[in-house]
């Protein structure tokens, strides 16, 4: 077993000092993943890669002697936990543009651009959420893949694949993406 999968076993048992250790063990590939996740937001982003890899940690060990089975379950649920953390915030910029106490302007139709990444980031998820309900191993490695960074290799590891079954599900599922978000 691994040194994660180890101090995971003994968070679950209560040990709040393997808590400790877990995070400063995996703290450096959660921010590379979150640097790498941040990097492909737009500029001028305010969420910088440590307070995303801070709040991703918070949910993950929010509820007392969180229970991970090994250190892919683990990573599985941090990418959530990023991809949770990034969706909330889209949906917080949404609603305030479109609305929340602001009047109104008319805009020309040459003015609207291509949909916002916030647009965006919310019709992959929602698009998401509907590919995890048929295919829920195709969905865990697209989360690996866009929310956590992780190259087919890395996911196909972390998942116990092989790197060509991992690339012939990601092929699946950004074809069956890409049509489930052009149809919405």
């Amino acid at each position: 077993m691994s040194d994660v999968t180890l101090l995971l076993s003994a968070a679950a048992r209560g040990n709040p000092k393997a808590t400790e250790e877990l995070l400063l063990l995996v703290y450096n590939e959660l921010r590379g993943l979150a640097s790498h996740k941040m990097a492909r937001e737009r500029p001028g982003q305010t969420l910088q890669p440590t307070a995303l890899v801070h709040e991703a940690w918070l949910r993950l060990v929010a509820a007392k002697n969180p229970q991970f089975e090994n250190r892919a379950h683990f990573f599985a649920a941090a990418a959530e936990a990023i991809r949770r953390i990034l969706i909330d915030r889209a949906r917080s910029k949404l609603a305030r543009r479109h609305g929340g106490g602001t009047q109104s302007e008319q805009l020309d139709e040459a003015e609207i651009a291509n949909p916002a990444p916030d647009e965006q980031l919310l019709a992959v998820h929602d698009a998401l959420d509907k590919l995890a309900l048929e295919y829920p191993r195709q969905a865990e490695l697209v989360k690996l893949r866009y929310f956590a960074g992780m190259t087919i290799d890395e996911a196909a590891q972390l998942m116990g694949i092989s790197a060509s079954t991992a690339n012939n599900y990601w092929v699946f599922a950004r074809t069956w993406l890409f049509r489930e978000i052009k149809r919405g």
